[in-house]
């Protein structure tokens, strides 16, 4: 139980594969989280939470694990809660199945959890050891961690581009920029947020569904939100098509056409009225705001180059991730994917820090944090 743990090599393996296991889950607005129960230097099961309302990566792990569990060790990718919600307490099963030790990765910093898990398995007797991998914890979590902290939604911009810097021709042609494979890795990550966005222009252009597919293949889809000031969005758009079978909301401004506010709403179109800023747009403070309230962890934001721009100039970007295809397109008029007035010196550009490059088979992936 000591406050300074020295974590074996061993160790480290064993929360790399709490952490690896934890990254199946589709859990919003839950962190995902991995459990490893090992015994004589032995792996006898292992645990992951799936999704929101389904029982917890430890209850999996010891359920799998039965008697075997007995004196064993339990590696857990984030601190087991005490309280209950939508399942019981993970401290409570880790006690009762009789486990030895249990090391942690990182605290939970949601207030219900927050050190009261650790304290209560000490208190029973266990040795419990935490810090272990806690930086590939908090990458994991990255949007849980956030909100906890904020009360606002973790904001990714994802943009698809060119080698150029383009999202699309100078006709507007834009199917398709990257691979068929990065195409499906976007789709999983749409399963995985809280609620997708893009702006009227989008959908004008490209009448997106905004929803990950195939969709069997998914036990969630993410809340859709369009920012729609004065409520152009096509009532034959795919969006509106299927509003009544997956959430639409359309973030607008007043005053508002009644009519057409009805006829959406008719088609179970959620209307969402929020302030204007100071060029008439929708005011995404007031959104984040919103949406903070409604527990949206995260918001992936696949907007066009104004969309892009707006969250950009208003810092509430919280991550970047540009998947760059191996084409070319060229031309002055072809978009790029963040527009406005830009900056006036190199001194004032935007930087990314963390930045990290992924290679996806045919296509590139940037990762970084204004």
């Amino acid at each position: 139980m000591s406050d300074n743990p020295i974590f074996t090599p061993e160790d480290r393996g064993w929360m790399r594969r709490a952490l690896r296991i934890a990254s199946k889950g589709y859990t919003h607005p839950n962190p995902m989280v991995g459990c490893v129960i090992v015994r004589d230097g032995r792996k006898i099961a292992e645990g992951f939470h799936p999704m929101a309302g389904q029982p917890h990566a430890e209850v999996f792990a010891l359920r799998r694990a039965g008697d075997l569990a007995r004196g064993a060790t339990a590696y857990v990718s984030l601190e087991p809660c005490s309280h209950y919600g939508r399942t019981p307490p993970c401290t409570l099963a880790l006690i009762q199945a009789g486990i030895r030790r249990v090391v942690v990765a990182m605290i939970d910093p949601n207030p219900k959890v927050s050190g009261k898990g650790v304290e209560e398995l000490r208190k029973a007797g266990m040795q419990v050891d935490v810090g272990l991998c806690e930086s590939e914890s908090r990458k994991l979590n990255e949007a849980f961690l956030h909100f906890q902290t904020n009360r606002k939604p973790f904001v990714i911009l994802k943009c698809a581009m060119t080698l150029d810097g383009k999202i699309a021709t100078r006709t507007g042609d834009s199917k398709w920029i990257t691979s068929e494979s990065t195409r499906s890795y976007v789709h999983q990550l749409r399963a995985r947020a809280g609620a997708i966005l893009c702006g009227v222009g989008t959908v004008l252009a490209d009448d997106p569904m905004l929803t990950p597919r195939p969709e069997p293949q998914y036990p969630r889809q993410p809340l859709r939100i369009v920012l729609d000031s004065r409520l152009r969005i096509p009532m034959q758009s795919s969006l509106v098509r299927t509003a009544d079978q997956y959430p639409l909301i359309i973030a607008a401004t007043a005053p508002l056409n009644d009519e057409k506010m009805r006829l959406l709403q008719d088609k179970g179109v959620e209307i969402l009225p929020l302030d204007a800023d100071n060029t008439g747009r929708v005011s995404l403070p007031a959104l984040l705001r919103e949406l903070g309230e409604r527990e949206v962890t995260s918001l992936l934001v696949e907007g066009g180059a104004q969309v892009h721009s707006s969250f950009l100039s208003n810092q509430m970007a919280n991550k970047i991730m540009l998947f760059v295809g191996a084409k070319i397109v060229g031309g002055t008029e072809a978009p790029s994917w963040v527009g406005g007035a830009g900056v006036e010196r190199m001194r004032d550009a935007i930087t990314l820090n963390k930045l990290n490059v992924k290679t996806l088979k045919e296509d590139i992936l940037l990762e970084g944090y204004p």
